[in-house]
């Protein structure tokens, strides 16, 4: 049976007193010693060197995606920073999303993609949805009837030269209404104006992800969301 890592109150509590999300200053997420306020596979998540780590092995590897999910009461409207450093393998962070499986910790909705060879970092991907809503360099507006409007800002190639691929990188997200935006290094990797009110997410849990696939190693710290 596996542990988990749970919170024992509705809202979220970090040092042992309540946080409320406001619009004035941003929110530490992890407390930089422990997962206390997350929840996921204990055999598969732990915290060293002052940050999150994933990790899964080839011996036992893990057959469906999972998560790490914070409790915390994520606003409708933010802006999340997550500094991450990809050593093996494709992750992401969740955002506006739901949990599909609580046992299994499966999770469902936007995510800022990250993977070690750069070739989907900075995209847009709906996991359990309608997948890839917007490449690297894409501004894709989505109508109501789901067909999408792409432009292009950037090229890909281009903009992943501003990612690091030994150290740390940060992730930006910004949420406001129904558009989206992922920035890596300060650097816009994709926007989404998702307006199919059917399937666009308002608001929803934020969460890191452990893909299935060859064994990987993803390490987050300085977690922190902003109300906007």
């Amino acid at each position: 049976m596996l542990r988990l890592f749970t919170a024992s109150i509705a809202t979220f509590c970090l040092f042992g007193s309540l946080v409320t999300v406001s619009a004035a200053d941003p929110v530490s997420m992890f407390d930089g010693k422990s997962l206390e306020g997350w929840r996921g596979r204990a055999d598969l998540w732990s915290v060293a060197d002052g940050a999150i780590v994933g990790r899964t092995n080839a011996a036992e590897p893990i057959k469906k995606n999972t998560f790490l999910i914070w409790d915390g009461d994520a606003p409708a409207d933010f802006e999340l920073r997550i500094s991450y450093w990809v050593e093996a393998g494709n992750s992401g962070i969740q955002y506006r999303s739901k949990v599909a499986d609580e046992k299994e910790f499966v999770v469902g909705g936007y995510q800022a993609d990250i993977e070690v060879s750069n070739n989907y970092t900075g995209i847009n991907y709906e996991e359990r949805g309608r997948g890839i809503l917007a490449q690297r360099g894409q501004r894709v507006t989505i109508a109501e009837d789901g067909s999408k409007k792409v432009e292009t800002f950037g090229k890909a190639d281009e903009i992943a030269k501003s990612f690091n691929t030994d150290a740390w990188n940060e992730y930006r997200v910004v949420a406001k209404g129904n558009t989206l935006q992922h920035y890596i290094n300060d650097t816009l990797t994709s926007e989404v104006i998702d307006g199919q009110s059917e399937k666009a997410a308002k608001d929803g849990i934020i969460a890191l992800q452990l893909h299935v696939g060859p064994a990987m190693v993803i390490r987050f710290k300085n977690l922190t969301i902003k109300a906007l």
